[in-house]
């Protein structure tokens, strides 16, 4: 589908299924090479992540565990700046590598926010895995080891990502089109 109707919008296809697959699988090689012998604990944030982390997961080697957090800064199409820890972390970290997984970092305020949060756990190494970023509007600066892919700042829909709960489902990545 080059174009799909989510709620009250109308989004382009922008990253296809295939390439998503390549690319997160070359991410996940990375990952198991970066961490050969050890045993990471990856702590995927929801809703966002929870087809990324799945497909992540699929080509890791390492022995590991995932649990989840969630937290939320947005509304509709747009951040509001506030964060907030719905659901907490319950696992013991301290002396384990961690790597958060991410549907998209777009001004990295909550990603902030969940590093400082994880960094009073004394975790041994704090890694980021995002399947999208958007470098033009980060507002902080963030070491990204794990980057499937840099966008535009436009808004997106599908593998994981919403628009107002709508469109998760979609295998593909869309860009919204713009309204006249």
């Amino acid at each position: 589908m080059e174009k799909v109707k989510v709620s009250d919008r109308e989004f382009t296809i922008s990253l296809p299924e295939a390439q998503i697959m390549k690319r997160v699988s070359e991410v996940a090689a990375q990952i198991n090479q970066d961490l050969k012998g050890e045993r990471p604990l990856f702590l995927a944030v929801l809703n966002g992540s929870f087809i990324f982390a799945a497909d992540l997961l699929r080509g890791i080697d390492l022995d590991c565990e995932i649990t989840f957090v969630r937290l939320a800064s947005y509304e509709g199409t747009a951040s509001t700046g506030e964060v907030k820890q719905l659901l907490g972390l319950k696992e013991n970290i301290e002396g384990r590598t961690v790597i958060i997984v991410e549907d998209i970092i777009d001004s990295g305020l909550t990603m902030q926010e969940l590093l400082k949060l994880l960094q009073k756990k004394n975790p041994k190494d704090i890694r980021i895995a995002a399947l999208l970023v958007k470098p033009g509007n980060l507002k902080v600066n963030l070491d990204i080891p794990y980057c499937c892919f840099k966008i535009p700042n436009d808004f997106i829909v599908g593998y994981g990502l919403d628009y107002n709960g709508e469109g998760r489902n979609l295998r593909s990545i869309y860009t919204v089109v713009p309204q006249d």
